[in-house]
């Protein structure tokens, strides 16, 4: 039931947008915020659709960080049995009931720290090197540089722990037992500066990072201001030109610019 004499209706009037004019039915297609306010903001893609969830984005990551982590330790166990044949021995003696060292003025103590940078620096350098080479084609990423890192640290306390278990023992009783009085043994290796444990990670940034600068994957520059736009077909709309129920009609698809009629006049 409509009261009388009510006039209809006007018919929508056009829409100017800023590249144009368009019919009244474009600017339909346009979503209101205000008669729906669960729909996404315009040229939003809503949660869930066309996205791709943060479980799959960081899973490839996590695979390419854990896989650095077990090159490293796998690199450890090497290091530790270096460090093992490789560590000067500290040489001692039974006196009696003393143990005394056979060199007083040895250096052998230093020295097996001295091994153990000199093998973590070169363990830091071929893992890091390993890692940019097969992880150059998808441009590296912070999994790489966090697995060394935390690989190398792991990889430094293995060796560390490893290589003290196959050096000489360190029951020095038992081993002056055994050699009776008078007799040499040699002495356990250890760290005698815990600081050595942190050469391989930091090597292995310090490597990784000069590999990325000079041979990593870049992007391509973006081509200068003054550059010539390339010519589009006509009735096509150029290369990076907006699109959508906004986009203005372009030359040759039934409009001329500047005149402000088109196509999609609605006349």
């Amino acid at each position: 039931m409509t009261v009388p004499n009510t006039p209809p209706d006007p018919a929508p009037a056009d829409v100017q947008g800023p590249h144009g004019v368009h019919d009244a039915r474009d600017a339909q297609a346009v979503p209101d915020a205000a008669s729906d306010p669960f729909a996404p903001p315009y040229g939003a893609t809503a949660l869930g659709h066309g996205t791709t969830p943060l479980g799959q984005r960081l899973l490839p990551e996590v695979r390419v960080g854990a896989g650095v982590v077990v090159a490293c330790l796998v690199a450890g166990l090497v290091v530790a049995g270096l460090w093992a044949w490789l560590a000067p021995k500290v040489p001692l003696v039974v006196d009696g009931d003393r143990i005394l060292y056979a060199d007083p003025e040895g250096e052998q103590r230093a020295g097996a720290d001295a091994v153990f940078v000199l093998i973590c620096l070169g363990a830091g350098t071929l893992t890091a090197l390993g890692a940019f080479l097969i992880t150059r084609r998808r441009g590296g990423g912070i999994a790489v540089a966090l697995g060394l890192t935390v690989g190398g640290l792991l990889g430094s306390i293995g060796a560390w722990r490893i290589g003290r278990w196959l050096g000489p023992g360190n029951d020095l009783i038992g081993e002056a037992r055994r050699v009776g009085n008078g007799g040499h043994f040699d002495a356990g290796i250890d760290l005698g500066a815990l600081g050595a444990l942190l050469v391989w990670p930091m090597t292995a940034m310090v490597v990784l990072l000069l590999l990325s600068a000079a041979f990593g994957k870049r992007e391509e520059d973006p081509p200068p201001y003054w550059a010539p736009v390339a010519q589009s077909p006509l009735g096509a709309p150029p290369a990076g030109a907006p699109t959508g129920p906004w986009a203005g009609p372009y030359p040759g698809a039934g409009s001329q610019p500047g005149t402000g009629t088109g196509s999609g006049t609605g006349h």
